[in-house]
């Protein structure tokens, strides 16, 4: 039996989308799922994770992963978490099944923008409080594979770089315990 796979969107259909994504929540979010990278290749998705400031998410391979943006090639301190919003991943992958194929940890709804989320907002997510980072998060060429070239384009875009529509990378600053529905709360 052979499983169709979705057809990869266009840059035409994806701008449609943009009308719900910028509806998405500024001020309180709510977390829609939970990705774990056990090793590379690998998704396992949580109803509940633990993020610890020393290696991020609980289990996942980020504090093994090498970084290009490291003068040692270390895990960069300000990628332990990369974050997208649940209604742009819902967009370019067509099915929830998809979404870990993405490669985030996180998928919320909620604003990502920088007009919303600049480098150094926290955030109470659980009992954890979070970090936004000034590193860039950008598609790679898996993304384009898995979501198409429209895809990588349109999360990518000078036009919609505010939007950080690839999402946004963060550190912990407190560790908890995050949950499926649980809310992320701007702190002042």
């Amino acid at each position: 039996m052979t499983i169709a796979l979705p057809r990869h969107l266009t840059t035409e259909e994806l701008e449609a989308g943009l009308d719900d994504v910028r509806r998405s929540p500024g001020d309180e979010g709510v977390l829609q799922m939970i990705v774990r990278r056990p090793a590379v290749g690998n998704r396992e998705v949580l109803q509940e994770g633990e993020l610890d400031p020393v290696v991020g998410l609980v289990g996942d391979t980020w504090s093994k992963r090498s970084s290009r943006r490291t003068f040692d090639g270390g895990p960069h301190p300000d990628m332990q978490l990369n974050i997208m919003n649940a209604r742009v991943v819902a967009l370019v992958a067509q099915a929830k099944e998809r979404w870990p194929l993405a490669g985030d940890q996180l998928f919320v709804d909620m604003d990502l923008g920088e007009g919303n989320l600049p480098p150094g907002t926290r955030l109470r997510l659980g009992s954890a409080v979070i970090e936004v980072t000034a590193q860039p998060h950008t598609g790679c060429g898996k993304f384009t594979e898995r979501f198409g070239v429209d895809a990588m384009k349109f999360v990518n875009s000078i036009t919609y770089k505010a939007l950080h529509l690839r999402g946004i990378n963060a550190r912990v600053v407190t560790g908890g315990t995050i949950r499926v529905g649980d809310r992320l709360k701007k702190l002042s």
